[in-house]
């Protein structure tokens, strides 16, 4: 592996790819501790280095990156441009349109990612106002809140106006840097950028989790041993689709006619195709309206009691919290891996290039017979990522670590599987540049 690494600063143009992976990551995290204005530092700092803090804060620290903790521009991550994503992602289907561009090749995905851009910004606006009114209630019982001169009329309009402009041009800009990451870089952007968040708090979740005790300590790391090898295993784990190409004749020579083809290989049907997205799309939807209830929660009227409701139900606390975790899971599993394979149109992609699967006529029967296999493996990996997704509570109910204490959070098998998931991801894209040039990667 230190054979590969040197082999790959070795080569210019993938030296200045991974330098530039690690020139944008660093600028990330260096704009995480950008701080906003107008915050009381001391209670946001009780806040949390508390052991029993507020889950969904918590929740939404660990997916910045710890930003939140230092209610830094970048707040809110990539999160809204997620949630654009999965909103786009479920018009597509619904919208002729949104279809029809999906059809249009490169141009078409440009013009869906400019509307998806175009979407980031009422989203980030409004997570920036729920986040920001959630801090500006006072927790634990104190007197103080961590925003004191916030509002939407007098003296506390320009304060206010400033927080949600900067948070929300923190997240265009992260969305940015992901973009550039994709371009230039290593690896997707977006999930990089979610990585270097997620190890980046780690530090901290395992100092207060070390605060609990030594016990606790070793729980978490026997169940994060165990829970990287199961996410490695599913991950590679793959079914071999058989495809046989038939002969066909290229030209003549002399007299005789010259057969090309007739090869045998397979298509491999992974039994995770989604990866990790599922995950980040059932988190973000579950952010989403907590966030937006926290705004409307301090109104004594009906809208007041309808958003302590969902405050109430969707946090991390409760048990439906959890069930609509797993349930959500599950169907973005099916429905992301629906999504790539009709992206990859592999029946027929097979067709064309004259490759059948013994014994299945092309055409129609190959796509039914994809799909039967297509969802039989689905199901696993969509209970196996519903498993994951509902580790943190699962174990907190056994080991009794407790259900409503963010140290669960710091098993979390969703951020282990986003970061198993973009190592490996990562390794394979610098494999295959160095394949490319006769060295051996990290795997082989």
């Amino acid at each position: 592996m230190l054979d590969a690494v040197r082999n790959a600063f070795r080569l210019p143009d993938l030296r200045r790819k991974l330098l530039t992976t690690l020139g944008i990551l660093i600028a990330y995290r260096l704009a995480a501790h950008i701080p906003l204005p107008g915050v009381n530092r001391e209670v946001l700092d009780e806040i949390f280095r508390s052991t029993d803090q507020n889950v969904l804060l918590s929740l939404l620290n660990f997916f910045s990156g710890g930003a939140l903790a230092q209610f830094s521009v970048m707040a809110m991550g990539v999160y809204p441009y997620i949630t654009a994503s999965i909103i786009m992602q479920l018009l597509q289907p619904i919208v002729p349109q949104l279809e029809a561009l999906t059809k249009e090749g490169d141009q078409g995905r440009q013009v869906l990612n400019r509307y998806t851009h175009y979407l980031t910004i009422p989203l980030a606006i409004l997570q920036a106002i729920g986040q920001s009114t959630l801090l500006s209630r006072p927790f634990g019982g104190g007197s103080q809140a961590v925003l004191t001169n916030w509002g939407f009329s007098g003296e506390a309009l320009l304060p206010t106006l400033t927080i949600i402009i900067s948070m929300t041009a923190g997240t265009m800009l992260a969305m940015w840097m992901g973009e550039m990451l994709t371009e230039q870089g290593i690896g997707n952007g977006v999930s990089l950028i979610i990585f270097a968040g997620i190890v980046a708090s780690v530090p901290n979740q395992i100092r207060l989790l070390f605060q609990q005790g030594i016990a606790q300590l070793v729980v978490f790391t026997l169940i994060t041993i165990f829970t990287v090898a199961l996410i490695v295993w599913v991950q590679e784990g793959q079914r071999r689709i058989p495809v046989q190409y038939g002969k066909r004749v290229r030209t003549m020579r002399g007299n005789r006619l010259v057969m090309m083809g007739g090869q045998s290989t397979y298509v491999p049907m992974r039994v995770n195709t989604a990866g990790m997205i599922p995950l980040i799309f059932a988190q973000s939807l579950l952010i989403l309206p907590n966030t937006l209830a926290s705004y409307f929660i301090l109104r004594d009227d009906w809208v007041g009691r309808v958003a302590n409701f969902f405050y109430t139900t969707l946090s991390p606390q409760a048990f439906l919290y959890w069930l609509a975790y797993f349930l959500l899971t599950v169907a973005f599993t099916y429905f992301y891996t629906d999504v790539m394979f009709r992206q990859q149109n592999l029946p027929e992609t097979l067709q064309k290039q004259g490759g059948f699967i013994p014994g299945i006529r092309p055409g129609p029967r190959t796509e039914a017979f994809l799909n039967n296999i297509l969802s039989k493996i689905t199901l696993v990996g969509a209970l196996f990522l519903g498993l994951v997704a509902v580790l943190p509570y699962l174990a907190g109910s056994i080991f009794g670590i407790g259900g409503d204490s963010t140290n669960t959070l710091i098993i979390s098998s969703t951020g282990l599987l986003i970061v198993v998931g973009v190592v490996l991801d990562t390794m394979k894209q610098i494999e295959a540049q160095l394949m490319m040039r006769n060295y051996e990667g990290f795997i082989r």
